[in-house]
Protein backbone atom coordinates (compact mmCIF):
# COMPACT_ATOMS: atom_id res chain seq x y z
CA UNK A 1 0.00 0.00 0.00
CA UNK A 2 2.85 2.27 0.79
CA UNK A 3 4.42 1.90 -2.70
CA UNK A 4 0.65 3.06 -4.39
CA UNK A 5 0.89 5.72 -1.95
CA UNK A 6 4.50 6.83 -3.29
CA UNK A 7 3.35 5.67 -6.91
CA UNK A 8 0.11 8.33 -6.78
CA UNK A 9 2.27 11.25 -5.20
CA UNK A 10 4.94 10.90 -8.15
CA UNK A 11 1.62 10.44 -11.01
CA UNK A 12 0.65 14.11 -9.81
CA UNK A 13 3.78 15.58 -9.93
CA UNK A 14 4.01 14.35 -13.03
CA UNK A 15 0.38 14.70 -14.31
CA UNK A 16 1.34 18.79 -13.08
CA UNK A 17 4.40 19.10 -14.23
CA UNK A 18 3.73 17.50 -17.49
CA UNK A 19 0.17 19.73 -18.12
CA UNK A 20 2.55 22.65 -17.27
CA UNK A 21 4.97 21.92 -20.30
CA UNK A 22 2.88 20.89 -22.67
CA UNK A 23 0.75 23.97 -22.44
CA UNK A 24 3.71 25.95 -22.79
CA UNK A 25 4.74 24.39 -25.41
CA UNK A 26 1.90 24.24 -27.55
CA UNK A 27 1.15 28.38 -26.41
CA UNK A 28 4.55 29.45 -27.83
CA UNK A 29 4.63 26.78 -30.62
CA UNK A 30 0.79 28.46 -31.51
CA UNK A 31 2.24 32.28 -31.48
CA UNK A 32 5.63 31.31 -33.78
CA UNK A 33 2.92 29.89 -36.21
CA UNK A 34 0.72 33.44 -36.41
CA UNK A 35 -1.85 32.57 -34.21
CA UNK A 36 -3.06 35.66 -32.47
CA UNK A 37 -2.58 36.00 -28.79
CA UNK A 38 -5.89 36.44 -28.06
CA UNK A 39 -7.04 33.20 -29.44
CA UNK A 40 -3.81 31.08 -27.20
CA UNK A 41 -4.73 33.03 -24.21
CA UNK A 42 -8.70 32.41 -24.46
CA UNK A 43 -7.49 28.65 -25.55
CA UNK A 44 -4.23 26.78 -25.41
CA UNK A 45 -3.73 28.68 -21.93
CA UNK A 46 -7.10 28.74 -20.75
CA UNK A 47 -7.40 25.27 -20.94
CA UNK A 48 -4.38 24.17 -19.22
CA UNK A 49 -5.24 23.84 -15.69
CA UNK A 50 -8.08 21.13 -17.13
CA UNK A 51 -4.93 19.21 -18.40
CA UNK A 52 -4.79 16.82 -15.84
CA UNK A 53 -8.55 16.21 -15.62
CA UNK A 54 -8.79 15.36 -18.89
CA UNK A 55 -5.66 12.48 -18.96
CA UNK A 56 -7.32 11.04 -16.24
CA UNK A 57 -10.48 11.14 -17.17
CA UNK A 58 -9.56 9.47 -20.59
CA UNK A 59 -7.01 7.00 -18.69
CA UNK A 60 -10.16 5.81 -16.06
CA UNK A 61 -12.44 5.40 -19.05
CA UNK A 62 -10.80 3.55 -21.04
CA UNK A 63 -9.52 1.26 -17.70
CA UNK A 64 -13.14 0.89 -17.42
CA UNK A 65 -13.84 3.05 -14.54
CA UNK A 66 -16.46 5.76 -15.96
CA UNK A 67 -17.60 6.48 -12.59
CA UNK A 68 -14.00 7.51 -11.63
CA UNK A 69 -13.96 9.52 -14.71
CA UNK A 70 -16.86 11.38 -13.82
CA UNK A 71 -16.11 11.23 -10.15
CA UNK A 72 -13.13 13.80 -11.33
CA UNK A 73 -14.68 15.68 -13.43
CA UNK A 74 -17.64 16.72 -11.08
CA UNK A 75 -14.94 16.33 -8.04
CA UNK A 76 -12.78 18.80 -9.52
CA UNK A 77 -15.62 21.47 -10.03
CA UNK A 78 -16.46 21.34 -6.62
CA UNK A 79 -12.58 21.44 -5.26
CA UNK A 80 -12.35 24.26 -7.76
CA UNK A 81 -15.03 26.86 -6.03
CA UNK A 82 -15.45 25.12 -2.62
CA UNK A 83 -11.51 24.42 -1.92
CA UNK A 84 -8.90 26.47 -4.68
CA UNK A 85 -11.66 29.88 -4.08
CA UNK A 86 -12.20 29.23 -0.09
CA UNK A 87 -8.37 29.14 0.18
CA UNK A 88 -7.92 32.09 -2.26
CA UNK A 89 -10.38 34.45 -0.71
CA UNK A 90 -8.89 33.82 2.77
CA UNK A 91 -5.70 35.08 1.18
CA UNK A 92 -6.94 38.20 0.16
CA UNK A 93 -10.44 39.02 -0.71
CA UNK A 94 -11.75 39.17 -4.61
CA UNK A 95 -12.97 41.77 -6.53
CA UNK A 96 -14.57 40.64 -9.77
CA UNK A 97 -14.52 43.29 -12.78
CA UNK A 98 -14.07 41.22 -15.65
CA UNK A 99 -17.08 41.27 -18.26
CA UNK A 100 -16.25 38.05 -19.47
CA UNK A 101 -16.82 36.30 -15.95
CA UNK A 102 -19.71 37.48 -15.51
CA UNK A 103 -21.10 35.95 -19.02
CA UNK A 104 -19.55 32.87 -18.21
CA UNK A 105 -20.61 31.99 -14.44
CA UNK A 106 -24.30 31.78 -15.89
CA UNK A 107 -23.03 29.59 -18.33
CA UNK A 108 -21.46 27.34 -15.88
CA UNK A 109 -24.58 26.73 -14.06
CA UNK A 110 -26.54 26.22 -17.04
CA UNK A 111 -23.99 23.50 -17.98
CA UNK A 112 -24.36 21.79 -14.56
CA UNK A 113 -27.93 21.90 -14.99
CA UNK A 114 -27.60 19.83 -18.02
CA UNK A 115 -25.40 17.57 -16.47
CA UNK A 116 -27.35 16.85 -13.91
CA UNK A 117 -30.32 15.84 -16.38
CA UNK A 118 -27.70 13.50 -18.55
CA UNK A 119 -27.21 11.61 -15.03
CA UNK A 120 -30.67 11.32 -13.78
CA UNK A 121 -31.36 8.15 -15.55
CA UNK A 122 -27.78 6.71 -13.85
CA UNK A 123 -26.51 6.79 -17.50
CA UNK A 124 -23.97 8.19 -19.49
CA UNK A 125 -24.24 7.37 -23.10
CA UNK A 126 -22.16 7.98 -26.44
CA UNK A 127 -24.95 10.25 -27.61
CA UNK A 128 -24.71 12.54 -24.50
CA UNK A 129 -20.74 12.59 -24.26
CA UNK A 130 -20.70 13.66 -28.09
CA UNK A 131 -23.67 16.75 -26.97
CA UNK A 132 -21.42 18.14 -24.26
CA UNK A 133 -18.27 18.10 -26.79
CA UNK A 134 -20.29 20.14 -29.61
CA UNK A 135 -21.31 22.44 -26.36
CA UNK A 136 -17.08 22.81 -25.76
CA UNK A 137 -16.74 23.87 -29.35
CA UNK A 138 -19.81 26.25 -29.33
CA UNK A 139 -18.62 27.80 -26.43
CA UNK A 140 -14.86 28.33 -27.71
CA UNK A 141 -15.90 29.73 -30.84
CA UNK A 142 -18.32 32.35 -29.34
CA UNK A 143 -15.72 33.19 -26.47
CA UNK A 144 -13.01 34.09 -29.50
CA UNK A 145 -15.68 36.02 -31.21
CA UNK A 146 -17.42 37.65 -28.18
CA UNK A 147 -13.94 38.69 -27.05
CA UNK A 148 -12.45 39.95 -30.37
CA UNK A 149 -15.82 42.78 -30.63
CA UNK A 150 -15.88 43.52 -27.45
CA UNK A 151 -12.40 45.25 -27.34
CA UNK A 152 -11.01 42.32 -25.61
CA UNK A 153 -8.04 44.55 -24.21
CA UNK A 154 -10.37 46.54 -21.95
CA UNK A 155 -11.38 43.57 -19.92
CA UNK A 156 -9.39 42.48 -17.23
CA UNK A 157 -9.28 38.55 -17.59
CA UNK A 158 -8.84 38.51 -21.47
CA UNK A 159 -5.58 40.71 -20.80
CA UNK A 160 -4.50 38.62 -17.90
CA UNK A 161 -4.92 35.48 -20.09
CA UNK A 162 -3.09 36.92 -22.81
CA UNK A 163 -0.10 38.50 -20.61
CA UNK A 164 0.35 34.65 -19.78
CA UNK A 165 0.85 33.76 -23.10
CA UNK A 166 4.78 32.50 -23.53
CA UNK A 167 6.87 35.11 -25.83
CA UNK A 168 9.66 35.07 -27.70
CA UNK A 169 10.38 30.79 -27.50
CA UNK A 170 12.35 29.19 -29.95
CA UNK A 171 10.04 26.75 -32.26
CA UNK A 172 12.57 24.24 -31.50
CA UNK A 173 12.34 24.33 -27.87
CA UNK A 174 8.67 24.92 -28.16
CA UNK A 175 8.07 21.61 -30.01
CA UNK A 176 10.33 19.96 -27.51
CA UNK A 177 8.03 20.89 -24.29
CA UNK A 178 4.98 20.09 -26.60
CA UNK A 179 6.42 16.42 -27.24
CA UNK A 180 7.54 15.83 -23.72
CA UNK A 181 3.63 16.86 -22.61
CA UNK A 182 2.26 14.22 -24.68
CA UNK A 183 4.35 11.83 -23.86
CA UNK A 184 4.59 11.97 -19.81
CA UNK A 185 0.78 13.48 -19.46
CA UNK A 186 -0.98 9.94 -20.81
CA UNK A 187 1.92 8.13 -18.57
CA UNK A 188 1.35 10.10 -15.32
CA UNK A 189 -2.36 9.70 -15.69
CA UNK A 190 -2.06 5.97 -16.25
CA UNK A 191 0.33 5.30 -12.68
CA UNK A 192 -2.15 7.71 -10.93
CA UNK A 193 -5.56 6.25 -11.72
CA UNK A 194 -3.65 2.91 -11.21
CA UNK A 195 -2.56 3.70 -7.76
CA UNK A 196 -5.99 5.18 -7.21
CA UNK A 197 -7.62 2.15 -7.54
CA UNK A 198 -5.69 0.18 -5.71
CA UNK A 199 -5.70 2.64 -2.57
CA UNK A 200 -9.12 2.52 -3.19
CA UNK A 201 -9.61 -1.59 -2.90
CA UNK A 202 -7.49 -1.53 0.26
CA UNK A 203 -9.82 1.14 1.80
CA UNK A 204 -12.96 -0.03 0.42
CA UNK A 205 -14.18 2.99 -1.47
CA UNK A 206 -15.99 2.98 -4.76
CA UNK A 207 -14.58 4.12 -7.83
CA UNK A 208 -16.64 7.17 -7.44
CA UNK A 209 -15.00 8.20 -4.14
CA UNK A 210 -11.81 8.07 -5.39
CA UNK A 211 -12.42 10.16 -8.07
CA UNK A 212 -14.55 12.65 -6.08
CA UNK A 213 -11.86 12.89 -3.37
CA UNK A 214 -8.32 11.85 -3.86
CA UNK A 215 -8.13 12.27 -7.80
CA UNK A 216 -10.54 15.80 -7.68
CA UNK A 217 -8.02 17.33 -5.11
CA UNK A 218 -5.01 16.37 -6.93
CA UNK A 219 -5.99 17.47 -10.46
CA UNK A 220 -7.21 20.68 -9.19
CA UNK A 221 -3.67 21.60 -8.00
CA UNK A 222 -2.71 23.63 -11.18
CA UNK A 223 -6.64 25.98 -10.25
CA UNK A 224 -5.10 26.02 -6.46
CA UNK A 225 -1.50 27.20 -7.48
CA UNK A 226 -2.81 29.22 -10.50
CA UNK A 227 -5.05 30.78 -8.38
CA UNK A 228 -2.56 31.92 -5.15
CA UNK A 229 -0.14 33.53 -7.76
CA UNK A 230 -2.85 35.73 -9.45
CA UNK A 231 -3.60 37.09 -6.18
CA UNK A 232 -0.19 38.01 -5.18
CA UNK A 233 0.16 39.26 -8.48
CA UNK A 234 -2.81 41.55 -7.69
CA UNK A 235 -4.56 39.49 -10.55
CA UNK A 236 -8.01 38.87 -9.23
CA UNK A 237 -9.62 38.65 -12.55
CA UNK A 238 -7.28 35.90 -13.51
CA UNK A 239 -7.22 34.06 -10.37
CA UNK A 240 -10.45 33.83 -10.85
CA UNK A 241 -10.82 33.31 -14.23
CA UNK A 242 -8.74 29.72 -13.89
CA UNK A 243 -11.69 28.52 -11.11
CA UNK A 244 -14.99 29.69 -13.84
CA UNK A 245 -12.70 28.60 -17.08
CA UNK A 246 -11.73 24.91 -15.34
CA UNK A 247 -15.38 24.38 -14.31
CA UNK A 248 -16.78 25.38 -17.87
CA UNK A 249 -13.76 23.52 -19.20
CA UNK A 250 -14.37 20.32 -16.76
CA UNK A 251 -18.15 19.67 -18.04
CA UNK A 252 -17.63 20.38 -21.61
CA UNK A 253 -14.16 18.98 -21.95
CA UNK A 254 -13.12 16.42 -19.92
CA UNK A 255 -16.86 15.00 -18.57
CA UNK A 256 -17.53 13.86 -22.31
CA UNK A 257 -14.48 11.60 -22.43
CA UNK A 258 -15.90 9.09 -20.02
CA UNK A 259 -19.39 8.94 -21.98
CA UNK A 260 -17.51 8.77 -25.31
CA UNK A 261 -14.82 5.93 -24.66
CA UNK A 262 -16.60 3.76 -22.36
CA UNK A 263 -20.56 4.44 -22.72
CA UNK A 264 -22.19 3.06 -19.72
CA UNK A 265 -24.26 3.27 -16.32
CA UNK A 266 -22.87 5.15 -13.04
CA UNK A 267 -23.46 5.46 -9.96
CA UNK A 268 -26.92 7.05 -8.72
CA UNK A 269 -24.98 9.05 -6.35
CA UNK A 270 -23.52 11.28 -8.98
CA UNK A 271 -26.86 12.85 -9.59
CA UNK A 272 -28.67 12.68 -6.27
CA UNK A 273 -25.79 14.29 -4.43
CA UNK A 274 -22.69 15.42 -6.15
CA UNK A 275 -23.86 17.29 -9.03
CA UNK A 276 -26.52 18.95 -6.56
CA UNK A 277 -23.26 19.80 -4.64
CA UNK A 278 -21.55 21.05 -7.64
CA UNK A 279 -25.18 23.11 -8.40
CA UNK A 280 -25.11 24.61 -5.30
CA UNK A 281 -21.34 25.65 -5.09
CA UNK A 282 -21.87 27.17 -8.55
CA UNK A 283 -24.87 29.46 -7.18
CA UNK A 284 -22.90 30.41 -3.96
CA UNK A 285 -20.50 31.42 -6.77
CA UNK A 286 -22.96 33.50 -8.45
CA UNK A 287 -23.96 34.91 -5.38
CA UNK A 288 -20.52 36.23 -3.42
CA UNK A 289 -19.21 37.39 -7.25
CA UNK A 290 -22.10 39.33 -8.49
CA UNK A 291 -23.81 40.25 -5.00
CA UNK A 292 -26.23 43.66 -5.95
CA UNK A 293 -24.30 45.80 -2.99
CA UNK A 294 -22.64 47.78 -5.44
CA UNK A 295 -18.75 45.82 -4.62
CA UNK A 296 -18.33 43.02 -6.46
CA UNK A 297 -15.92 40.56 -4.41
CA UNK A 298 -15.17 37.64 -2.72
CA UNK A 299 -14.34 38.16 0.68
CA UNK A 300 -12.41 36.17 3.57
CA UNK A 301 -15.79 35.21 5.58
CA UNK A 302 -17.02 34.07 2.26
CA UNK A 303 -14.02 32.31 1.54
CA UNK A 304 -13.96 30.77 5.13
CA UNK A 305 -17.82 29.58 4.06
CA UNK A 306 -16.49 27.85 0.94
CA UNK A 307 -14.06 26.08 2.81
CA UNK A 308 -15.90 24.58 5.44
CA UNK A 309 -18.84 23.58 3.11
CA UNK A 310 -15.46 21.65 1.45
CA UNK A 311 -14.47 20.14 4.33
CA UNK A 312 -17.99 18.99 5.45
CA UNK A 313 -18.63 17.84 1.97
CA UNK A 314 -15.70 15.03 2.37
CA UNK A 315 -16.53 14.77 5.75
CA UNK A 316 -19.89 13.09 4.34
CA UNK A 317 -18.77 11.34 1.76
CA UNK A 318 -16.41 9.44 3.73
CA UNK A 319 -19.22 8.81 6.24
CA UNK A 320 -20.94 6.99 4.02
CA UNK A 321 -18.13 4.36 2.98
CA UNK A 322 -18.99 1.21 3.69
Amino acid sequence: MLTSFVILIIGFAGLVWSADRFVFGAAALAKNLGVPTLIVGLTVVAMGSSAPEMMVSASAALANKTDTAVGNAVGSNITNILLVLGITALLRPLSVSSSTLKREMPLVLLISLASWYIFSDNYFSLNEGIALLIGFVVFIVGLIIISLRAKAQDDPFVAEACDEVPDNVPTKKAVFWLIIGIILLPVSAHFLVGSAVDIAKYFGLSDLVIGLTIIAIGTSLPELAASIAGVLKNEDDLALGNIVGSNVFNILAVLPLAGIINPSAVDSSIATRDILIMLGATIALIVMSLNFKGRQRINRIEGGLLLTAFVAYQGYIFSQVG
